[in-house]
């Protein structure tokens, strides 16, 4: 079968690609994320993030594919890119004129329902899309695009990240600002999908104290184990932020918000684990509040965020007391 045809503005839209050198660049937890999250909220097979090149389709992000790029006239969302900024899905691709005869149809994977939403570089022009498929035929009129819109806008936010600053550069975790930008996609697709939200609200308990004491490269240390234990606690999906200081949220959507309490458990066992072999002088301890919202309830971000930190400022008090009313 022969590929999609070119974009009239396909020599700017390759120029704006390659600008971003993002291609052939190693996997990134940022991306897997929302590749992970679409393919888990959609509940099909495989998921991509996808680059359309000039002679190939390279994927940044993908799961249940196991590949990194293959040729032109196997892609489906060089077809995708051509009606940018609309969804295009299909609900079985063998009554698709222009991917019957796709060798991804016709064998392994059997490819039948597509969903492939654009994504865009900064100046607008299409790069490639946020997909979802699998091996079964499903209904088009019951997918919802603008779901998948909304995690797709994730995805451009995280290619903007190349030229803005909305990462975090001592813990590699989002910063605040992209934690908002990405945060109120993730709140409005779990919006459209009748989804639960909870928000951790997390502070690092005697930050001040491990500066003073030990100097401030202990105290960036601890920060950083600090987001390791919180991403080894959490699902691989959700969004983990540092908002500033000893202060980081994670935004939780779907059945891993109401597992919340479960993976504050977990970051127990995980601050446990790291204090029982550590070598440091001093111990890592959070304290932590949950805040949730149930599907159909109007959330606004950072009021959830705010039930959330009121709730660990009720630990820490309540840890503090402990301490102080412990026998000596």
């Amino acid at each position: 079968m022969p590929p999609a045809r070119k974009r009239p503005d396909e020599a700017g839209r390759l120029a704006a690609l390659h600008a971003l050198k993002i291609l052939d660049t190693e996997p990134e937890d940022r991306f897997d994320r929302i590749t992970r999250l679409a393919q888990r909220l959609f509940d099909t097979q495989m998921s991509a993030v996808t680059l359309i090149d000039a002679d190939r389709q390279w994927f940044k992000a993908e799961v249940g594919l196991g590949e990194r790029e293959n040729g032109l006239e196997d892609s489906f969302c060089a077809h995708a890119i051509l009606d940018s900024p609309q969804a295009m899905v299909i609900g079985d691709a063998r009554e698709d004129p222009r991917l019957a005869d796709n060798p991804m149809v016709l064998k392994d994977p059997n490819l039948r329902f597509y969903a492939g939403q654009p994504i865009a570089a900064p100046g607008g022009e299409p790069l490639g899309t946020l997909c979802v498929f699998d091996a079964r035929v499903r209904d088009v009129a019951t997918f919802d695009t603008e779901a998948l819109a909304e995690l797709a806008a994730m995805v451009e936010a995280e290619i903007a990240s190349l030229s803005l600053a909305i990462g975090d550069d001592l813990t590699g975790l989002s910063n605040r600002r992209g934690f908002e930008m990405l945060g109120e996609r993730l709140l409005s697709a779990a919006k459209r999908l009748g989804l639960p939200v909870s928000a951790i609200y997390a502070d690092l308990d005697n930050l001040k104290p491990i500066n003073d004491t030990y100097g401030h490269e202990a105290g960036d240390r601890a920060l950083i184990e600090a987001a390791e234990v919180l991403a080894a606690a959490m699902r691989s999906s959700d969004l983990i932020a540092r908002l500033g200081g000893d202060e980081f949220c994670a935004l939780l959507i779907g059945a891993a918000s109401t597992a919340a309490p479960t993976l504050i458990g977990r970051l127990g066992h995980e601050i446990a684990a790291r204090n029982a072999t550590a070598t440091d002088p001093w111990e890592l301890s959070m304290s932590l509040g949950v805040a949730e919202a149930q599907p159909g309830t109007e959330v606004d971000l950072w009021e959830l965020v705010g039930r959330a930190d009121e709730q660990m400022i009720v630990a820490k008090r309540a840890k503090k007391a402990g301490r102080d009313g412990a026998p000596a």
